[in-house]
């Protein structure tokens, strides 16, 4: 079992663990009379090494069975650094008394023995020469990096580092490890809570429950070239779960027809089995992986593969695709007919998105393919399908990908995309379509616009999206000609209040992209009077020089909107400090406000800095600001590694208003809508939440001093509307996310994976009585963007009467001309 975010980036390595049952306090846990690590391998598949994957062992030397449900064995690598994480490999069953429990981890392209059939199987890559393995009580991954802190750690039921590992048990790791050498415990298993006398090092001797002790699958021997297919068909090794019940065995003359062929990437092609099984779970295609090497067969040929099967996982938090590698291949025939491609339409795909597992992997849940969309799709995974007259919810992007939905009816916007309406509402019918054929890529086309006929391929599944269309015949692109919205321009009483993520704008970027970005603010959003913008990098961008200053960017930008027919901007902003506010490294981005002059005043108050927190000073007046520009609590733990929110004070026909600029922390790092983590971890969301909470504390002190205060809080928040983050940041009703007051299917501003959605926001205080408020859509939904976000406009009728029309209302469509 591979995994890897590159195929050539693999370290495979193999692991045995002997379980001790006894729970660790502050020093490891007293010696095990029962379960403990039996013997650990990362060396499997490595050049040089006999087996082909690594493994760990468990053992029992207690006299009744050790239950493994709920339990894992979880690897760290053997100098983990902060962004090091604990792999998970679930466990179920039990351990015999005297027995053994074997878990296959990762394997690699060298080797030829298998090991015996895996009482448990994960997708961990261990390093052959330094590492640690912990039995822990639960599934949840661990977060200690240190043997004291790991010692502590109360669910860790048995522990092993070996070779050079920092988290080991006792006086140190246990040595000798390499891609022919496991370390294993004497046969008494005894257990002193030092690794490094406990276990001592030699070839690696895995042993399964069954006492099994050579290779599973078929004889991984040399298979010639056989002339009649073997005792295995696809659908056997397909299975009835997303993970094969023969993983890491060798097999013999699978028969096939060869469906579609792949010759950049991830070389390779599909074959289908012609006749196929009654069972609606176990899919018809694989995929046979052929490395570097070209694929020597045509469409239409029949043939008989041997090889290794294999999960291939494309990242950690992934589903898998199984594969056949190290392929020797006999073509039978050729010019031979495919199999008839499955339908995927409305009727064909079901309404539930995925199942859960309570946050723990699917990989071992049995398909249900007429419950749920991703069971349907992993059903069919290599298999050929059709799709006909799909909306395109995603435009065609950099890399020749579009997205279109098989189910018309669902969720739609008003311009033709699909919204993500929430957590529990997953737009199944999504599916992103890629051409197989490099001289005739996917056309271009923007959300809306429909790929009519009939196209056609292999399903597949990779890390950027899930699963996907490989298309061998594609449709037309039928133009519904989307356009560009422009915003009205604001009533001389109103204050235009805009937000613009630039996407890493700085002065050594092209004119072409200062243009577009100037016509946006311009032309579309019809000259906002202030515009908060989101990543404005340092003048030398990526240049990691100690420069932070953005004047040479910002006179650029200003000019160049100026030559689009705008106004001459002036600009506010707080350089951050060298290295401090994350983003691309070298870029220092910041935001920055835009404001007109001739229009609204920026009252300057001196002091702000990048260290220097802004204060609301109430006076006899309202309040005003400390410092302004200033940043808020830029020593607060929510902000580091991150950019600060900027705030201003401004004055609109002799009324304050106050702007925070915000741009939170990405949501790299969570696990995908389509993993195999269900439901899946937003771990990001974290850090968001402590943000939008010292928004929301300074926002309330604000309105201390001032009740009635005008606060306009806008910029990417990288957050959903029905978010937590959203949530924490309008605690005590202090604030209110403008999107919410459009039509349902206008509520996106950015397009993810085929998802309409919202991650930029305005929000108001209940101060703003009269406004109307606009999202124009001019990057997100289009093959060709300047941003991939769309900006926002918020028109503030800043002496609207206190009992006055209520809290205005969204612009919508309506604001567009």
């Amino acid at each position: 079992m591979r995994i890897s975010t590159t195929r050539s980036a693999l370290l495979a390595g193999a692991v045995a663990v002997t379980l001790s049952a006894t729970a660790l306090p502050a020093a490891f846990a007293a010696p095990s009379a029962t379960a403990v690590i039996s013997e650990v391998y990362g060396g499997g598949g490595n050049s040089g090494a006999t087996l082909t994957r690594d493994f760990i062992e468990l053992a029992n030397a207690g006299s009744a069975a050790y239950g493994l449900d709920g339990l894992s064995v979880q690897y760290l690598p053997g100098a983990p650094s902060a962004g090091s994480l604990w792999q998970v490999s679930a466990l179920t069953g039990s351990v015999a008394p005297g027995g053994r429990y074997l878990v296959a981890e990762a394997a690699g392209t060298g080797g030829t023995v298998a090991l015996p059939t895996p009482d448990a199987t994960g997708t961990v890559a261990m390093s052959a020469t330094a590492g640690t393995v912990a039995l822990v009580s639960g599934t949840a991954p661990l977060t200690c990096k240190t043997a004291a802190d790991c010692a502590a750690d109360t669910r860790i039921v048995d522990l092993v580092g070996y070779g050079t590992a920092v988290v080991r048990e006792g006086s140190g790791p246990a040595k000798g490890t390499s891609a022919t050498a496991s370390v294993a415990r004497a046969a008494s298993l005894a257990d002193t809570d030092d690794n490094a006398t406990d276990l001592t090092a030699g070839t690696p001797s895995p042993v399964n429950a069954a006492g099994e002790t050579s290779g599973g699958g078929e004889d991984p021997g040399d298979p010639g070239n056989p002339t009649e297919p073997g005792t295995v068909r696809i659908h056997d090794i397909q299975g009835t779960t997303r993970v094969s019940p023969l993983d890491g065995r060798a097999v013999i003359g699978v028969p096939g027809v060869v469906t579609a062929v792949r010759t950049s990437g991830s070389r390779g092609f599909w074959i289908q089995d012609t006749a196929p099984d009654a069972d609606p779970r176990t899919a018809e295609g694989v995929f046979v992986y052929t490395g570097s090497a070209a694929p020597a067969v045509q469409v239409g040929d029949s043939v008989l593969v041997s090889g290794t099967v294999d999960e291939y996982y494309p990242s950690s938090t992934t589903q898998s695709v199984t594969e056949i590698t190290a392929p020797k291949v006999t073509v039978v025939s050729s010019g031979n007919a495919l199999p008839a491609p499955v339908m995927l339409d409305a009727k064909a795909v079901p309404p539930k998105y995925v199942p859960s597992a309570g946050g723990g992997s699917i990989d071992a849940l049995p398909l249900e393919p007429s419950t749920y969309a991703l069971d349907l799709y992993e059903s069919l995974e290599g298999t050929r399908v059709q799709i006909a007259d799909t909306r395109v919810t995603g435009a065609t992007t950099a890399y020749h990908e579009v997205w279109v939905t098989v189910e018309p009816k669902q969720n739609p916007t008003r311009r033709g995309g699909t919204l993500y309406a929430s957590y529990t509402d997953q737009n199944t019918g999504r599916i992103k379509v890629v051409s197989l054929d490099p001289a005739a890529p996917v056309p271009t086309a923007n959300v809306g616009d429909v790929l009519a006929g009939t196209t056609s391929g292999v399903l597949d599944y990779d890390s950027y999206g899930g699963y996907n269309l490989q298309a061998t015949a594609l449709g037309k692109v039928t133009d519904h000609h989307l356009k560009r919205e422009v915003t009205r321009k604001q009533k001389g009483k109103e204050l235009a209040v805009a937000t613009y993520n630039v996407e890493n704008l700085d002065a050594l970027d092209d004119q072409a992209k200062f243009d577009t970005l100037a016509e946006g603010i311009a032309v579309n959003l019809s000259s906002p009077d202030i515009v908060s913008l989101e990543e404005i990098q340092d003048d030398n961008g990526a240049v990691n020089d100690g420069t932070v200053g953005s004047e040479a960017t910002l006179k650029r930008f200003t000019d160049a909107i100026v030559a689009a027919g705008g106004p001459r901007y002036s600009w506010r902003y707080v350089a951050p400090q060298d290295g401090k506010d994350g983003g691309e490294p070298g870029g220092n981005i910041r935001n920055v406000f835009l404001f007109n002059p001739k229009r609204v005043d920026f009252v300057d108050r001196p002091g702000g800095d990048a260290t220097t927190p802004v204060a609301a000073v109430k006076t006899r007046k309202g309040v005003t600001l400390s410092v302004s520009p200033g940043r808020i609590a830029p020593a607060s733990a929510a902000w580091d590694d991150s950019r600060k929110p900027l705030v201003g004070e401004f004055r609109f026909h002799g009324k304050s208003v106050f702007v925070v600029g915000n741009h939170f922390a990405s949501k790299g790092g969570d696990q995908p809508l389509h993993g195999r983590y269900q439901e899946p971890v937003r771990s990001s969301e974290t850090k968001r939440v402590q943000q939008a909470k010292e928004v929301n504390t300074f926002v309330k002190s604000l309105l201390a001093a001032d009740k009635s205060a005008r606060v306009v809080v806008l910029g990417d928040l990288n957050d959903f509307a029905f978010s937590p983050t959203v949530g924490a940041l309008t605690d005590g009703k202090v604030l209110k996310p403008l999107i919410t007051t459009l039509p349902k299917n206008e509520q996106y501003s950015y397009v993810y994976e085929g998802n309409s959605q919202t991650l930029d926001h305005i929000l108001t205080s209940p101060g703003v009585r009269r406004f109307d408020y606009d999202v124009v859509h001019i990057n997100a939904e289009f093959a060709d963007q300047a941003s991939d976000h769309d900006p926002q406009i918020v028109r503030v009728d800043v002496n609207a009467p206190e009992h006055g029309n209520g809290h205005g209302h969204g612009g919508g469509h309506h604001g567009h001309h």
